[in-house]
């Protein structure tokens, strides 16, 4: 495939929903041809209408599910696609699937970054190892996998006297399955005198379950901020930006994030206790220091934790397009210009240049990204099956929604999938102005459905999210 143009690719968009329309749009844009694929449950989602209105009927295929890859590459193959956008979920993080695009018989261009890196930036052991390497922090605790008890209790006992020097009373650490995923083979110990117990049963765990006795020993942060770095690297893996920092501390009791604001933190209005624009400034640096180092090769997300005291850790690198990628977008400019994120991740992923530094891209404004999802609050988060039958917002030039719920009739949610209706993103010059204007989108907002069951009311996080604003980027 080399020596293409980028304007005679096909796009298989292996996703759904919002950011399966985000990427036609970016396709569209680009001048692109794309297809998109939908299950049965999926038909009434507004990404089909979307592409059948701008590529017609033979733009949609229908499939059994987005995680049969070999349904994916028998759609590629009929379609004629020559380049495959995973979207966020599904298979976005799996390098097996980015290898098998790029080698198979009739290779395709995997739109995201090369699988070597997904594979090596996926392992958080080995993200760890990197970024020690670079004096990068990252959470106290093991950088490989544990097996002997005396080893163990060595790295337990440093960590509760690391937190007793952080003035930290009833300290906790983690204990995790070093092979398991999905908050599986996980216990917290708040006693040294418990640790080599909890270790033991969690090693007999992984052991039982994982086939590996492998355990990680880390500290566990409590009342932290969560912030994030969006890098933009070309495909040689030589040029790196970034397009600022967002803080996505407004988070569900399952750790899935309600509220992104973009900057990570708001130095000139909100008092902290620490120098947050040092901080802001520490973890762009170390970001892109390791996408140096790793010669990152397309968009990704690098996941900071922030103590109270100022302290930046690095917890993960997400390499991927994430659901918030527009709140960054927001506030971020290219030669004075807007950008969108995933249009620079498709046009980089198949060989343009970056064409731009990081002198040429300047930050205005506040950027707010809220997440509407059917879903009970009050009793941790439960999502709300049924069916929504009005969909409204007043359209204002400082608001992007974007949704795959259609607006002009009833539209039943498909309870295979996260119970995600709506994406708001709002801008405003300063903190304040955006924070006002988040309140006048979500007063003006109109979300009405019926639930599967005639008993039950249907719920949604509006209120919650109203109730969330006032405090943001407050620690």
């Amino acid at each position: 495939m080399q020596g293409r143009t980028i304007d005679r690719h096909k796009v298989l968009i292996a996703n759904r929903g919002e950011i399966a329309m985000r990427v036609m749009g970016a396709c569209t844009r680009l001048g692109l041809d794309f297809v998109c694929v939908c299950t049965a449950v999926d038909r009434e989602s507004g990404h089909v209408r979307m592409a059948r209105e701008l590529a017609g009927d033979d733009a949609v295929y229908t499939i059994t599910s987005y995680l049969d890859a070999n349904e994916i590459f028998s759609v590629a193959d009929a379609s004629g696609a020559t380049a495959v956008h995973p979207g966020y979920g599904f298979f976005a993080e799996d390098f097996r699937f980015a290898r098998r695009v790029v080698r198979r018989d009739r290779p395709m261009e995997f739109i995201g970054p090369s699988w070597w890196v997904i594979r090596d930036l996926g392992d958080k052991i080995n993200t760890k190892r990197i970024a020690r390497s670079l004096n990068v922090p990252t959470v106290p605790g093991s950088d490989r996998p544990v097996y002997s008890e005396i080893e163990a209790d060595e790295i337990a006992s440093s960590l509760f006297e690391f937190q007793a020097s952080q003035g930290i009373v009833d300290g906790v650490i983690m204990v995790k399955a070093s092979a398991g995923g999905g908050g599986m083979g996980i216990e917290e110990v708040g006693d040294f005198n418990e640790f080599r117990s909890v270790f033991r049963r969690i090693r007999n765990y992984a052991k039982r379950n994982f086939g590996d006795e492998g355990v990680l020993i880390e500290q566990r942060i409590f009342d932290f901020n969560h912030l994030e770095v969006q890098v933009v690297s070309g495909r040689g893996g030589q040029h790196h930006v970034h397009f600022g920092t967002r803080n996505c501390s407004v988070q569900s009791t399952g750790k899935q994030k309600r509220i992104e604001v973009a900057p990570g933190f708001a130095p000139d209005v909100v008092a902290y206790t620490f120098d947050a624009a040092r901080v802001l400034s520490e973890i762009t640096d170390h970001s892109l220091a390791m996408a140096r180092e790793t010669r990152y090769d397309n968009v990704g997300t690098w996941e900071w934790i922030i103590t109270p005291r100022g302290e930046p850790f690095l917890m993960e690198v997400n390499t991927r397009i994430q659901v918030e990628n527009g709140v960054s977008a927001v506030i971020s400019r290219v030669h004075g210009e807007p950008v969108d994120i995933i249009t620079e991740q498709i046009r980089l992923a198949l060989g343009e240049p970056l064409r731009y530094t990081q002198e040429d891209i300047t930050f205005e404004g506040v950027g707010i990204e809220y997440r509407l999802v059917a879903e009970n609050t009050a009793k941790r988060f439960t999502p709300c099956a049924g069916t929504i039958t009005r969909l409204a917002w007043p359209e204002r030039e400082w608001l992007h929604v974007h949704t795959h719920v259609p607006t002009d009739r009833p539209y039943e949610i498909p309870m295979e999938y996260d119970p995600n209706l709506a994406l708001a993103i709002v801008w405003g010059a300063d903190l304040a102005e955006a924070k006002a204007r988040g309140r006048e989108f979500l007063d003006g907002l109109v979300l009405k459905g019926r639930c599967g069951n005639a008993t039950s009311e249907f719920y949604s996080n509006i209120e919650y999210l109203k109730a969330k604003t006032d405090r943001l980027l407050e620690f």
